[in-house]
């Protein structure tokens, strides 16, 4: 009988105080590099007010960390399984916590992108150490999911988190704050980390060479892939980031093709067809698709239709986490006592669920039925991706355990960009069809632009927006639909 899971195991090598200890240590900077994701929402004013970046500038400040971030997973993954996961996590605290104190001084625009694509180059070193070391720390498979259950939650609450910390700490402090609260917990983790942390890495014999034409090829893949997507997401269809896409998606083809030829590859392509790996990456894509491409709907309603400040916003938007912090650990404890295939596709159809709920949204919808919606959806999406992880990263081999989390992690990058382009278009499309003819053109193509016309105008505008809220949510509702269906067929055990 073959298994697209990977066996259970028993109780031996169970971890102890001190791996929880050091697990606790990798939490944080994992909070602070996921909420570096979104930390600058509300930072950008008073940037702007002191930098005066321009326009081009500005989204480059905001982008420039996640565009690294996706570049330099697999080649960061990768490097830590032949020097030591230890040793560049160690690196990438240092570079994070320097690259930090830079932004927060930065007296330029062009200072700050540079000191950002520093902090994406730190940040891609934390983030596939953090859960390969999670591997290696616990060895027991029940230990190892509620660790990737952790790890999974508090990635997930970064990226809520962080409109919250900023606003709050921008009520008190200059701009830089929002970088400098940082650097205690990159100490924190240089403190400790040689102590706590084992020394891991992937023999000798089975390592190879770190290839640099390989990392070359997987930087130039995935950055202008990541690119134009995001601008698919912002502008529309247009001939830069169409090129863009095409170029990323050629230089793929040949990542792909020197993969197959390497003793050694930096991706492994064998791991790849594996059900219980390849399966999982593609769920977790397909989940962050939804769970990005719906999010920037939230925001805009609670802000321009319901007149809501950012921060009053962001305090509102972070109340569907509470289903995140219930679901996570539930979902881990179904999981050990039936095919853990179940629960993703159950977590599928819980999220289609909430989804479906959402298509009812509409001007006179109580605020805690779009939250109670969104809780739903939530709990249900961080089911998928907690199960996604545990199963991905009990499948690799522990030597190829940076590079397994890498992938793992560039997938649900580039599944963000997708659902923002995906989402962001069937929304946008029935915005605009639902505007009146004779509205103003800035009002007929965003909300935001509708913001400052007539009051008929911008309560068309409001009731657009929700036209188009329904339409998102029923793309996302299908989406998910579409995961069920193949994380059914992908992961559940065959004979």
């Amino acid at each position: 009988m073959t298994l697209t899971t990977p066996p259970r195991t028993g109780g031996a090598d169970r971890a102890g105080r001190r791996e929880w200890t050091a697990l606790a240590v990798l939490m944080l900077p994992l909070l602070l590099v996921s909420m570096d994701v979104s930390v600058l929402y509300f930072a950008i004013p008073a940037i702007a007010a002191e930098l005066r970046p321009g326009a081009t500038a500005q989204l480059w400040i905001l982008d420039m960390y996640g565009f690294v971030l996706a570049g330099l997973l697999i080649p960061l993954g990768a490097l830590g399984d032949r020097v030591g996961r230890r040793r560049v996590l160690l690196a990438g605290a240092a570079l994070f916590g320097a690259a930090s104190l830079a932004a927060a001084l930065a007296d330029s625009p062009g200072t700050l992108i540079a000191a950002r694509a520093l902090l994406g180059a730190g940040g891609a070193c934390l983030m596939p150490s953090t859960l390969a070391m999670i591997r290696t720390l616990f060895r027991d498979e029940t230990q190892r999911a509620k660790a990737v259950t952790a790890w999974t939650a508090v990635m997930a609450g970064g990226v809520s988190l962080g409109p919250v910390l900023s606003g709050a700490l921008l009520e008190h402090f200059w701009w830089g704050s929002v970088f400098v609260v940082n650097l205690p917990a990159m100490a924190l983790l240089l403190l400790l980390g040689p102590v706590l942390l084992p020394d891991s890495r992937a023999p000798k014999d089975r390592a190879g060479r770190f290839d640099r034409p390989s990392a070359l090829l997987s930087l130039g893949a995935v950055l202008p892939t990541v690119y134009g997507v995001k601008e698919f997401a912002a502008d529309g269809l247009a001939a830069e980031p169409a090129l863009a896409v095409v170029a990323g998606l050629c230089l793929g083809a040949v990542f792909l093709r020197r993969q197959r030829r390497l003793a050694h590859p930096m991706v492994d392509l064998e791991l790849l067809r594996r059900p219980a790996y390849g399966g999982s990456v593609l769920v977790n894509l397909l989940a962050m698709a939804a769970t990005v491409g719906f999010a920037v709907f939230l925001t805009q309603y609670l802000q321009s239709v319901l007149g809501q400040s950012p921060f009053e916003a962001a305090l509102w938007s972070v109340v569907p986490t509470v289903g995140v912090l219930a679901a996570a650990p539930a979902g881990a404890a179904l999981a050990r006592r039936t095919d853990r295939a179940y629960v993703v596709t159950g977590g599928f159809l819980v999220a289609a669920a909430g989804f479906a709920w959402l298509t009812s949204v509409g001007l006179g919808t109580p605020l805690w039925v779009v939250l109670a919606a969104c809780a739903l959806y939530a709990a249900g999406l961080v089911t998928v991706m907690t199960l996604g992880n545990e199963l991905a990263l009990g499948a690799a081999p522990p030597e190829r355990a940076g590079a397994a989390a890498a992938v793992l992690e560039s997938g649900q990058e580039l599944g963000g960009a997708l659902g923002m382009a995906l989402l962001g278009s069937v929304g946008a499309a029935v915005y605009t069809s639902a505007m009146p003819e004779g509205a103003p053109a800035a009002a007929r193509e965003t909300l935001g632009g509708a913001l400052t016309a007539p009051a008929p105008v911008l309560a068309a505008a409001r009731a657009a927006f929700a036209d188009a809220i329904a339409a998102a949510a029923t793309g996302a509702a299908l989406l998910c639909l579409l995961a069920a269906g193949l994380a059914y067929g992908l992961l559940r055990r065959r004979t």
